[in-house]
């Protein structure tokens, strides 16, 4: 059993989005040189080996982030302009030897297009698509191409297999419900034979600073109270297992971690 730690680079954004603290506004790129906190909002993705199939959890944002985001207007916000050619998803997953077709199971953490920007790329794969019922709900329910973070482009004629409640999807990696960031979001508990247990928040928790105790919201949650709620379950699924906790969008961690395609976890 082999994890793989796939670093796609990141998408600046003022600090504020992703952590609501007192004397901050949020500014578009164009504002960016004017006192404020610009962060390097990093995205990943996890590749897990085993023994009954591969699974990708999430993929990051896609090449043509710039045009296709444009309907949104989150372009000016999160601009994704820290990403070397190595670190596209496609690259990453190369770098390691693997092509879409290789991949067993794509699960998505949530629909968000920073998370689900490059499922197209598993169509017609072969690949089981894989997100929770109440996300596929509401992600394919509005009217319109998008709202907020949700942009149909990324995924509309796709189809999706639906998960609810904690779901052990391979033996060892449990996808955990952690909705309030989305309706959908859930988190993913990889159990390692060497490494011990992994818990990946995705935008369940973005920062280790969001973590706490206590702990400290995000410009974007769709549900409050749902989020702490979660944020606890995380937490207390942590203690018990002697988690690591990999957070969302933290940059200074996942500087930190093995990352392919030079380190994994065993």
């Amino acid at each position: 059993m082999k994890l793989h730690v796939l670093d796609c680079g990141a998408m600046s954004c003022d600090l504020t989005w992703l952590l609501l603290k007192p004397g901050r506004t949020i500014r578009p790129r164009s504002e960016r040189d004017k006192p404020v906190e610009w962060y390097p909002c990093t995205t990943h993705a996890v590749l897990v080996e085993t023994g009954e199939g591969t699974l990708l959890w999430d993929t990051s944002c896609p090449r043509d982030w710039e045009t296709r985001w444009e309907p949104t207007g989150l372009q000016e916000y999160f601009p994704y302009d820290q990403v070397t050619e190595e670190q596209y998803l496609d690259a990453q997953l190369g770098r390691l030897g693997f092509a879409p077709e290789n991949i067993d199971y794509v699960v998505l953490s949530h629909l968000h297009f920073d998370h689900a920007g490059n499922v197209r790329l598993f169509a017609n794969t072969g690949a089981k698509l894989i997100c929770h019922q109440k996300e596929k709900e509401f992600a394919f329910g509005f009217e319109g191409p998008f709202t907020g973070a949700h942009l149909k482009a990324d995924y509309e004629g796709l189809e999706f297999e639906t998960v609810s409640g904690d779901t052990e999807i391979l033996p060892g990696v449990t996808l955990i419900e952690a909705p309030g960031h989305t309706p959908g979001t859930m988190a993913m508990r990889v159990d390692l034979p060497e490494t011990g247990t992994m818990i990946f928040t995705s935008d369940a928790v973005y920062m280790g600073d969001s973590y706490g105790p206590p702990a400290v919201p995000a410009a974007i949650v769709n549900d409050l109270s749902a989020w702490y709620a979660s944020v606890e379950k995380i937490r207390s699924i942590a203690e018990q297992s002697n988690a690591m906790v990999v957070f969302g969008h933290d940059a200074e961690q996942l500087r930190s971690m093995r990352t392919a395609p030079h380190g994994y976890y065993s």
